[in-house]
């Protein structure tokens, strides 16, 4: 399975002619390629499908879909112990409004 998942953008910078970005997926970061949506500023959520940032999306449905894969017992098999970590992070009230 192959999924498309929200992160928050660290930082963007130009490589070799094409928008990239650091994006954190709560704790695991990636570069990501904004191409896409070049004009992505930081702080904001994207979602990211095979290293693409394909959309925006709000930080409320980002938290949400993160706590939605993580219920359904495919974060840890898609992506390791960091996004199952996000999740729960996202989910306590110490968590929420970050």
């Amino acid at each position: 399975m192959c999924l498309a998942v929200p992160g928050r953008v660290l930082s963007t910078a130009e490589v070799d002619g094409t928008v990239m970005a650091e994006v954190d997926f709560g704790g695991v970061r990636k570069e990501v390629c904004l191409q896409y949506i070049p004009d992505v500023t930081v702080g904001e959520y994207v979602i990211v499908h095979v290293g693409f940032a394909i959309q925006r999306l709000d930080e409320a449905s980002a938290r949400d879909t993160l706590a939605n894969f993580e219920r359904l017992g495919i974060l840890a098999e898609e992506f390791g112990d960091g996004f199952e970590l996000a999740a729960q992070q996202n989910t306590s009230p110490e968590g929420a409004g970050r």
